[in-house]
């Protein structure tokens, strides 16, 4: 377990949403670790080991001996394993895999979008935002919605579902929401500002059922409106998931800024040996 002390010094180090500690753990149930330097957290059976180190570069050969370390304290456990590169052995034997990157956006870039901007603020005709601490069905359903029409994936299947929880437990999300002039619900993000020099954009959804032109746009220029009020120094735009997400966060400015690369492995016993004599020979 890790402690107050600990999780203070991890929001001044953070750099990816998984180094938000009340944001995994209330999502996955789990309990959060520290070794040196790296992020894991373990369930009953499971456990997600987070390859961005927090005091240093990130080093193959380093990460490689923690994955050793850690996987062999929880034989049995189905690990999740995401680093800016993951040792070859992982990815060829991972029974899921994923590669893409984490979009940032500095507002720098933001400042630029002059014409984005006066169309998203010419929304404001037909919408108006609000900013809770809560979701409700109106978002559920979205949500819902939003997973059918993507196909996004399990791991962000599980990510998009686990939000209504996350929200009401956490004291440092809001949810601003797009609605228009009958109250209907026609998009929505969930923020999250714990780390110290940026805010997360965890997920956002919009809706086809009470569609209106330009809502996520009007969201996202709340969104750095508030991120900028926070003091914080740029946003997470969260992964790029697929083309048509990416598009959107790159149309204002955001950039793909650090490699993403996830592998869903279980080893048993001789599975764990088998593969810490792999990566004992790339030490």
């Amino acid at each position: 377990m890790i402690t107050p002390d600990q999780e203070r010094w991890i929001l001044s180090k953070a750099y990816v949403p998984e180094h938000i500690v009340s944001l995994m753990t209330t999502i996955s149930k789990g309990q959060p670790f520290l070794s040196k330097g790296h992020l894991y957290y373990v369930g009953d059976a499971w456990g997600i080991l987070v390859g961005y180190p927090l005091d240093s570069e990130f080093y193959s050969e380093i990460f490689s001996s923690i994955v050793k370390d850690v996987i062999t304290c929880y034989p049995g456990h189905t690990w999740s394993i995401i680093a800016p590169r993951l040792p070859a052995e992982l990815l060829s034997s991972g029974v899921e895999k994923q590669s893409d990157f984490y979009y940032s956006l500095s507002f720098e870039d933001f400042d630029r979008k002059e014409g984005l901007k006066r169309i998203a603020e010419k929304a404001t005709s037909r919408l108006t935002v609000e900013v809770t601490r809560a979701m409700t069905p109106a978002h559920e359903a979205i949500t819902k919605e939003f997973i059918e029409r993507e196909d996004p994936g399990n791991l962000i299947r599980e990510f998009y579902c686990a939000m209504p929880d996350y929200v009401l437990h956490s004291e440092t999300t809001l949810v601003i929401s797009a609605r228009d002039f009958d109250g209907y619900l026609s998009a929505f993000y969930v923020l999250d500002f714990a780390a110290k020099d940026f805010a997360t954009y965890v997920i956002g959804c919009h809706s086809k059922n009470h569609y209106v032109p330009h809502a996520s746009d009007l969201l996202f220029l709340k969104m750095v409106n508030m991120a900028r009020e926070s003091g914080k120094d740029y946003i997470n735009l969260g992964l790029g998931v697929n083309p048509g997400i990416q598009r959107f966060k790159k149309k204002w400015g955001g950039k793909p800024t650090i490699p993403y690369e996830f592998c869903r492995q279980q080893w048993g016993i001789m599975g764990i040996r088998t593969m810490i004599d792999v990566l004992l020979s790339r030490l």
